[in-house]
């Protein structure tokens, strides 16, 4: 940061008190909602959790890091479907250029995600630090296209630097963010304005600080997926999710009013009741009592896809399919139950489960794992069920639109 400062980005001196409150205060007027709420979620995104075989769900969270990369990307205008997704981690990249670029942006996104998930942001989730470290990750390795900035009002272009902050002013619709020189000490004052928070509250600020860190504007772009990567990593530290949702999705389908609870927030104080700081309390209780209701939404969305028989039900269904139209071998649904209901099957399993020597069992798990539908590590390890995004319309409808 203060390499920063001195290649010469100017600092107004303004005072970090402007982004005033950053958490919601005891005193406020609804937090007893806010509190609920986050109780709410809380319980449902335990028992979702709980619900799940480990196998499974370590399978299903991948298919839901593609989801919530198609959805983030979706609230900037990229457009990339899970499917096209899936393809470039296999390698398999478009032709046209432009579409190249938005796969390899998908790829780095979920990397990033993965990053996360695997414990790469150790709490407290919200520092200086981690804020450059993923804004650097998730551009480091963007196509140099992608990392062009193109001011709207003189149609200048800029080059980004990843994990660099802003060097020059920025307006983002109405919102005038700060100087630039004054942008690490925001973040240094967010980051203390964060620390120490209890369970009910770090919920709460999964919302609070997504809004003040965009409201800094600390990058010339980026600053969406940084922040709601901070947000899904604030919350699946805090509620032990598993990755198993996404709040991005939510936010995708409510584009409009995410938008403009954002730009709400960045109002000043109403009046005197509208709480002791800069900008308006009540403003941001609006968006933390939409950004949770949105989460529990989605919690609820995946809950229902998942409920065991439902979901054994559509896979079974599909495989039946399949079967009859001899793009998979006899009693290949047989594996797919047995998985569903242990969460894994060992290699030796599979031949006396269907009743078969070594061989053909070996032909119905290999045309299986051709459709994506098992995985596995390693050549000793038992199979999984995977859930590839071009089965997802049949397997999790609603999970994403289905690709034309």
């Amino acid at each position: 940061m203060k390499a920063d400062i001195e290649a010469g980005a100017e600092d107004r001196n303004e005072d970090v008190g402007m982004m005033e409150p950053m958490v919601i205060s005891e005193g406020a007027f609804r937090r007893t909602e806010l509190v609920d709420l986050a109780v709410e979620l809380a319980k449902k995104a335990t028992a979702l959790r709980s619900a799940m075989p480990p196998m499974i769900a370590m399978e299903l969270a991948r298919l839901v890091r593609a989801m919530n990369c198609y959805y983030s990307n979706l609230i900037e205008g990229h457009d990339t479907h899970p499917v096209d997704i899936e393809r470039a981690l296999k390698g398999d990249y478009s032709a046209d250029p432009e579409k190249r670029n938005l796969q390899l942006e998908a790829e780095v996104h979920i990397a990033v995600q993965a990053w996360i998930d695997e414990g790469g942001l150790q709490a407290p989730v919200l520092t200086v630090d981690h804020v450059l470290d993923l804004h650097r990750r998730f551009c480091a390795n963007l196509p140099p296209a992608l990392l062009e900035v193109r001011e709207p009002s003189t149609g200048a272009c800029f080059s980004m630097t990843p994990g660099m902050l802003r060097q020059r002013d920025v307006i983002v619709g109405r919102h005038v963010a700060i100087s630039p020189g004054a942008v690490p000490r925001f973040l240094a004052r967010l980051e203390r304005g964060h620390a120490r928070l209890g369970l009910t509250d770090t919920i709460l600020a999964a919302a609070t600080a997504h809004h003040r860190l965009l409201w800094i504007h600390p990058f010339l772009d980026g600053n969406g997926r940084v922040a709601r990567l901070i947000s899904y990593a604030m919350l699946r530290q805090a509620l032990e999710t598993g990755g198993l949702w996404s709040v991005a999705r939510g936010l995708a389908r409510n584009d409009s009013r995410y938008k403009a609870h954002l730009a709400a927030c960045d109002q000043p104080r109403r009046s005197d009741r509208d709480g002791r700081g800069n900008l308006s309390e009540d403003a941001l209780c609006d968006f933390v009592a939409f950004f949770l209701r949105v989460c529990i939404d989605q919690v609820d969305f995946m809950a229902g896809l998942v409920q065991p028989a439902t979901l054994s039900a559509r896979i079974l269904l599909w495989a039946r399919e399949e079967m009859a139209a001899e793009r998979l071998p006899a009693r290949s649904d047989v594996v797919l139950q047995a998985i569903l209901y242990r969460g894994e099957l060992s290699r030796g399993e599979v031949g006396p489960l269907l009743g078969v020597v070594e061989r053909q069992a070996r032909r119905v798990t290999a045309a299986l794992q051709a459709q994506g539908v098992l995985v596995v590590d390693g050549a000793r390890d038992p199979w999984r069920l995977g859930f590839p995004a071009v089965l997802a319309p049949r397997w999790m409808p609603g999970l994403f639109p289905e690709k034309v």
